[in-house]
């Protein structure tokens, strides 16, 4: 994706009969930057996008290329996933170990990709970051707008990541997020004990032609099932889930007690 975008830069460029140095300036970017875009090395940035749409005149062609750009960062087990959300009419997950990618803070997300063994190159890990990123441009799709439902276990906001700052900032986003129309966040209280969703975290997805998936990740494994029968399953599971975790109001409320325990 990445050297198709490149390929089609370098057109546009010398169509405009502009050098890359050039191009570099009018953009306010450096030559090593868009020599490296172009060759297909390093991923195009929304601004790197948008300022090279204006300059070459490309009238939207290279802005309709930038999800696929973004999504070519994330790692290559989950890119069809990726994929699939961004089909979805409806996200429904459960989340038994981190807050889920789709509402995590930049800092909780570097913190997380920073600790990944065996170490990631820091690039990667900015690539990866700026991706998860990215994805959450779902939250606030408006045409058609997508439904999110997470169940986010107790434990996973009691993990300090990196530190109290960052789960500060962590858990006050996921309040904002939960006061979206479209988002609906419940917790699962360690409380609770035995439940539904022991046996591991699930995203449950419906398209907008109402085909349902279920998909697990774990440990940079991803199994994708749309079998009718095994579906079904997943989502009677989610149900029980729901009324076994606290409400939207209660599980605010939580959250809130748990920021000012911090």
């Amino acid at each position: 994706m990445w050297s198709a975008y490149g390929r089609l830069l370098q057109h546009l460029r010398k169509r405009a009969g502009l050098s890359q140095q050039a191009l570099a300036e009018a953009i306010g970017y450096s030559l090593e930057q868009v020599a490296s875009v172009e060759q297909g090395r390093r991923p195009a940035k929304t601004a790197f996008t948008t300022a090279s749409d204006r300059v070459l005149e490309a009238r939207g062609v290279l802005e309709v290329l930038q999800d696929d750009v973004d999504r070519a960062k994330l790692p290559q087990f989950f890119r069809n996933v990726a994929l699939l959300e961004t089909e979805a009419v409806s996200r429904f997950s459960y989340d038994p170990l981190l807050v889920p990618g789709l509402l995590q803070t930049e800092a909780y997300a570097q913190s997380l990709l920073a600790a990944h063994f065996p170490p990631l190159d820091e690039e990667i890990v900015e690539q990866r970051v700026a991706a998860r990123l990215a994805r959450q441009s779902l939250l606030g799709r408006k045409s058609p707008p997508v439904v999110f439902v997470f169940v986010v276990e107790e434990g996973a906001l009691r993990r300090v990541v990196n530190n109290e700052g960052v789960m500060s900032e962590q858990l006050d986003h996921l309040l904002v997020c939960s006061r979206m129309r479209n988002v609906e966040l419940q917790v699962m209280p360690t409380s609770r004990g035995a439940h539904s969703g022991l046996n591991g975290p699930m995203v449950l997805l419906e398209s907008t032609d109402h085909r349902q998936t279920v998909y697990v990740e774990a440990q940079d494994v991803v199994t994708v099932r749309s079998a009718r029968d095994e579906v079904s399953e997943f989502w009677l599971r989610y149900g029980m889930l729901r009324t076994q975790a606290l409400d939207t109001e209660e599980s605010s409320r939580f959250i809130e007690r748990m920021a000012g325990e911090l």
